[in-house]
């Protein structure tokens, strides 16, 4: 196979700037959207939940079954899996007790196991090297678990840790800083340092979300979940627009 088709087979956008920003936006869109449908609807964690796993796999099929990488679908998988990554961590979390602590703990093995299983199967979990449909179900799945986890850690740095929404939003964003100085100015694995920053974005944007959407009460900013979803979406689609991603090259 030459570079050219497997080029054509990655379906991933390639790793840049502006695709940590539409990342952090679509993880706060996850948060504002979710709280939407379960709160702001009065549908509960678990019927949101069941409405965003559909979503979730169905935008995974389109995005597998898909002959190239397209943007917008694969922004709304990523959407997709925020979303029903927020209203799977609050349903474990609140309404089957388990509290932030466990969930996270609970996810945080979710994640490592599908990292370590993919890792196994296919002999790296770069994202250089997703060109497959095999590889894509185990990106897909793990983005799902980090996703959730990233949930439940911004819940509880904010809550039960005692940060607060700004608090905790400045916590996460400093270990992401953190991420990118490691990035330029040491020789950590670049795979090591993606998934770090990947899992990070989720909390972030969690917190984020909460800031924006919370009562004033809580320490947030009472803002419409409709509203800020809106914004927070047209700043996606016309990040989208200006700024044209490529897919990933695939590794050799």
């Amino acid at each position: 196979m030459n570079h050219r088709t497997e080029h054509a087979l990655s379906k991933v956008p390639e790793v840049t700037l502006m695709f940590w920003i539409v990342k952090i936006a679509a993880t706060t869109l996850g948060e504002t959207g979710g709280d939407a449908v379960t709160m702001s609807m009065n549908l509960g964690y678990l019927v949101g939940t069941l409405i965003f796993a559909v979503a979730f796999i169905a935008a995974v099929i389109v995005q597998i079954r898909a002959k190239a990488f397209q943007p917008a679908l694969y922004w709304v998988t990523i959407i997709a899996t925020t979303t029903v990554g927020t209203t799977l961590a609050d349903f474990a979390d609140r309404s089957l007790g388990i509290g932030y602590a466990g969930g996270s703990s609970l996810l945080l093995a979710l994640l490592l196991i599908s990292l370590f299983v993919w890792y196994r199967a296919l002999g790296s979990v770069s994202v250089d090297t997703i060109s497959s449909p095999k590889a894509e179900m185990f990106y897909w799945v793990t983005i799902m678990f980090s996703q959730t986890l990233g949930t439940a850690l911004g819940d509880w740095m904010a809550d039960t840790a005692g940060f607060g929404y700004t608090g905790a939003a400045v916590v996460f964003g400093g270990l992401i800083v953190l991420i990118a100085a490691a990035y330029f100015w040491t020789n950590v694995s670049r795979t090591l340092l993606f998934w770090a920053a990947f899992i990070l974005t989720r909390p972030l944007g969690a917190t984020l979300g909460d800031l924006l959407d919370k009562p004033l009460s809580s320490g947030g900013l009472a803002l419409s979940r409709y509203s800020a979803s809106a914004a927070l979406l047209a700043f996606i689609l016309t990040s989208l627009l200006v700024f044209r991603q490529r897919a990933a090259s695939k590794a050799h």
